[in-house]
């Protein structure tokens, strides 16, 4: 970790130049005091690192000294700056190496190219936190060394023990084969087998993990978009679905077809709408869709929907009652 930290310290000085041992402090997540003596630790190691005293001192590094790293081209060096500002390491407990590696995809790049690729970098965003409608993105924190245990078991390919939270459940202790790691809309999720059978844990209701040193029974391979999209689908059909008959506006269509799991039939009403009958995961789903479409749809079957829907809407006319 020192060693990672000293190339952090002298890849910082050579981007900004001069900083002062407060500033190197925050950006590396230590103690002045830890800067400190990882500055007497290059001066020690030959690295032309010197204080400067007064009000805008600091420590910088003598002109011309570079350390010895790959160099990049433009594009390649702006496509993993770009890559580093997705979430994915940040689902996986990797934030800080993330940052110390963005440091050196620029210091890597030509001199003629640094400025303009990490300008680049700041005119595209990717995955914004919210959306146009100022929707935030879903995202959960996970203990540093909660996330760390699980993703050296992954990496070791060792047995794991976890104390998870399924939904609905108290916490109990597991013992599981990790297979892999995957993120979706800022959720990590832990892909494993227990006893032979396929399991997927969400990161954030794991409380605590323990690698053991048994080794994990499972495949040398894997490919896990194929194991996450067959997982998905059995998510999307199992569960208590439930089948609605329908009719909806044509304009609307697509935005039920985004929602629902499946569509078993279509066709046109007289009137230019289309009835169809279509699979949701439960009926607090089916609820939700019916009710987002507004006018725009109508339930048909099962009744007790209807009967929800109806009530929901007396409810809400009841309460925006305008005054006399």
């Amino acid at each position: 970790m020192r060693a990672d930290r000293l190339v952090s310290l002298v890849l910082l000085l050579r981007r900004h130049g001069r900083l002062s041992a407060a500033a190197l402090a925050r950006e590396l997540e230590v103690s002045t005091r830890t800067v400190l003596r990882d500055i007497e630790a290059l001066s020690a190691a030959g690295v032309p690192v010197y204080a400067e005293r007064g009000r805008h001192g600091g420590f910088a590094l003598l002109p011309g000294f570079r350390t010895e790293l790959t160099g990049l081209n433009h594009d390649e060096a702006l496509a993993l700056l770009i890559a580093g500002s997705r979430r994915g390491a940040q689902a996986f407990g990797l934030g800080s190496a993330l940052a110390s590696a963005m440091l050196k995809v620029v210091d890597a790049l030509p001199e003629s190219h640094r400025d303009t690729a990490a300008d680049a970098a700041q005119r595209l965003l990717i995955d914004p936190d919210i959306d146009l409608l100022s929707r935030r993105e879903p995202t959960e924190e996970v203990p540093d060394a909660v996330v760390a245990e699980v993703r050296r078991a992954v990496f070791d390919g060792h047995k794991l023990r976890i104390h998870y939270a399924a939904f609905g459940r108290p916490p109990s202790w597991r013992t599981v084969d990790p297979i892999g790691l995957v993120t979706a809309r800022g959720q990590g999720y832990l892909l494993a087998t227990r006893s032979g059978e396929d399991r997927t844990y969400r990161l954030s209701r794991i409380s605590a993990a323990e690698e053991l040193d048994e080794p994990a029974q499972r495949p040398d391979q894997v490919d896990l978009d194929r194991a996450w999209q067959e997982r998905s689908t059995r998510f999307r059909t199992g569960g208590d679905q439930i089948t609605v008959l329908l009719r909806v506006n044509p304009a609307r269509r697509q935005d039920l077809l985004d929602t629902a799991l499946s569509v078993h039939a279509e066709e046109p009403d007289p009137d230019g709408w289309l009835r169809l009958q279509v699979s949701f995961q439960d009926a607090r789903h089916a609820e939700w869709a019916l009710w987002h479409l507004a006018t725009n749809a109508e339930a048909l079957t099962p009744d007790w929907l209807r009967t929800t829907l109806h009530t929901r809407a007396k409810t809400l006319t009841t309460h925006y009652t305008p005054p006399p």
